[in-house]
């Protein structure tokens, strides 16, 4: 038998379901990515709260003890320096419950994504 999982309708009902602590983390991580980018769109994307303008821009996700953010590879290699002192992938980095958001990083790699996707657009 195979569990189904349900995939959260907003980033609301995605928040809600885990303990208090990693709720305030995930709507920190979400204030400090809507004031980057404060005309994206809030969606969810792979069962996960994302942010679209002019394509995807970049995921958040909760896991049991970190936040996972996904601002595509471009995101990751424009800020490998920056991002050495975190766990991270080519595409992922994981920021610990345990410590304060990178708020000014994280920032900093949204407005790259909002650029990006903007000059992309441009160029079509």
């Amino acid at each position: 038998m195979s569990v189904k999982k349900i995939i959260p309708q907003d980033t609301n009902s995605y928040i809600v379901t885990f303990p208090a602590a990693q709720k305030l983390k995930l709507e920190q991580m979400r204030s400090i990515i809507r004031k980057a980018a404060p005309d994206a769109e809030e969606v969810i994307s792979y069962g996960m709260p994302a942010f679209r303008m002019n394509g995807m821009l970049v995921w958040f996700a909760g896991h049991t003890k970190h936040i996972g953010f996904y601002p595509r590879m471009s995101g990751i290699s424009n800020f490998k320096k920056e991002l050495s002192a975190y766990k991270s992938s080519k595409g992922s980095v994981q920021f610990s419950f345990d410590k304060p958001l990178p708020v000014s990083l994280i920032m900093k790699i949204v407005r790259f994504r909002v650029k990006e996707n903007t000059e992309r657009t441009k160029k079509k």
